[in-house]
Order: structure tokens, then C-alpha cells, then sequence
């Protein structure tokens, strides 16, 4: 292969390597990262509130 073809292959290596894009990966990775947040938050904001309320009223009897 010529020179020019050689030094064109690594910038093009050198631009893949560092870039910063946000690629169809990176979209990929972010769903399947977010499908069970999205699918669990409202059981834990459900379980957060519930011990929330038991706390309070645990304070509250625990004075009588």
C-alpha cells in the first residue's frame, strides 16, 4: 500500500479512537440501563413512603 494510504488509515484509527460521539451503542447501553430504573422506581417510591408512615407512626406510639 502507498504511504498516503497508510497515514489515512491512522487518522481514521486515531479519530474512532477518541472520539466523542454519542453512538447508536451508547444509546443501546443507556436503554437497557434505564428499562428496569424506570420499571422499579415506582415499587421503591411505593416502599419508601410506606416506611416513611410506619416511622412516624412508630415515633408517635412510642412516646405513649
Amino acid at each position: 500500500m502507498s504511504e498516503r494510504w497508510e497515514k489515512k488509515k491512522e487518522v481514521r484509527r486515531e479519530r474512532r479512537r477518541y472520539n466523542d460521539h454519542y453512538t447508536f451503542g451508547d444509546f443501546i447501553f443507556d436503554v437497557f440501563f434505564w428499562i428496569p430504573e424506570l420499571l422499579f422506581l415506582p415499587f421503591r417510591m411505593l416502599f419508601w413512603l410506606v416506611r416513611g408512615v410506619g416511622r412516624v407512626l412508630g415515633s408517635l406510639f412510642d412516646g405513649i
